[in-house]
C-alpha cells in the first residue's frame, strides 16, 4: 500500500469493557513488525468517519454504552455495509457482533434493532453464559478466550459460524457454534482480549486488509502468545 494501513476503532469510549483495546494494539504493532506503516483511529459518535478505513474494530459494552451508540451507528450503517460489501474486514466483539444482527430481545422485550450486516438475532438468555472458551477454526486450529454474555444468539442461513466450540457456551450454549461470518466480517464472543492471544486470527484480518500473504514473524512475539494459549486452554471454565 502506498499510504498507511488505518484501523478504526468503532465506539472506542462507549463499547470498550473487555480490553478491547488489545485487539487495536495487537493489529497495529503486527503491522508495524512487517513494516507497514499505520494509523489508528477512533471513531465515536459525531465524528467524522474516514474516508480510507482498511480494518475495522468495534468491542463489547454494557447496555447503556449500546444505548449511546445506537442512532450513530444506524446513521453509519449504509457505509459500513459499503465497505462490508467491498471486502473490508471486521471485527466485532460481543456488543458490536450482536448490534451487526438483525435485532437484540432484551428480557424485558425490548427489541434493540441491529444494523442486519450479519444474518443473526440474539435474545436475552436467562443466565450469564461467564467462563474460559476454546473454540476450534476450520483453518486457524484452536482459538482461545473469555466469554461473559446473557444473549443468545442463533445463525440465519446468510453466515456461517466462525468456529465450533470445544469448551464453553459459544452463541448460545446449545448448538456448538461461536461468532459469525459473513464476506471478511468476523463476529465474536471471545474477550481476553481476543487477538494477542491468538495472533494467526490477527493476521488473517491483517491479511485481507493488505490483500497479501504475510510471512510468519521473526522474533518471541508470538512463542509468548503460545504460551499464554497453552495457560488460558488449562484454566476451569
Amino acid at each position: 500500500m502506498t499510504r498507511p494501513v488505518r484501523v478504526v476503532w468503532l465506539y472506542a469510549r462507549d463499547m470498550n469493557v473487555y480490553g478491547d483495546r488489545g485487539n487495536v494494539l495487537t493489529l497495529a504493532r503486527r503491522l508495524e513488525w512487517r513494516g507497514f506503516p499505520v494509523t489508528v483511529t477512533e471513531y465515536n459518535p459525531g465524528d467524522p468517519f474516514p474516508a480510507d478505513a482498511d480494518l475495522l474494530v468495534g468491542g463489547g459494552g454494557q447496555d447503556s454504552g449500546q444505548d449511546r451508540i445506537h442512532a450513530d451507528l444506524h446513521a453509519l450503517g449504509p457505509r459500513l455495509a459499503e465497505l462490508a460489501a467491498r471486502g473490508t474486514p471486521m471485527l466485532m466483539i460481543c456488543g458490536m457482533y450482536q448490534l451487526f444482527g438483525r435485532f437484540f430481545r432484551t428480557g424485558e422485550g425490548r427489541v434493540i434493532e441491529g444494523l442486519g450486516l450479519l444474518d443473526l438475532e440474539t435474545r436475552a438468555g436467562p443466565r450469564r453464559l461467564i467462563g474460559n472458551v476454546v473454540v476450534r477454526h476450520p483453518d486457524l486450529g484452536d482459538v482461545v478466550g473469555y466469554e461473559n454474555h446473557s444473549g443468545q444468539t442463533f445463525l440465519g442461513d446468510g453466515v456461517r459460524p466462525f468456529a465450533t466450540v470445544v469448551r464453553g457456551a459459544g452463541n448460545n450454549g446449545r448448538d456448538g457454534t461461536e461468532g459469525a461470518v459473513h464476506r471478511n466480517v468476523i463476529g465474536s464472543y471471545l474477550h481476553g482480549p481476543l487477538l494477542p492471544k491468538n495472533p494467526a486470527v490477527a493476521d488473517l484480518l491483517i491479511e485481507r486488509a493488505v490483500h497479501r500473504d504475510l510471512e510468519p514473524l521473526a522474533g518471541t512475539a508470538d512463542r509468548f502468545a503460545a504460551l499464554s494459549r497453552r495457560v488460558a486452554m488449562r484454566r476451569p471454565r
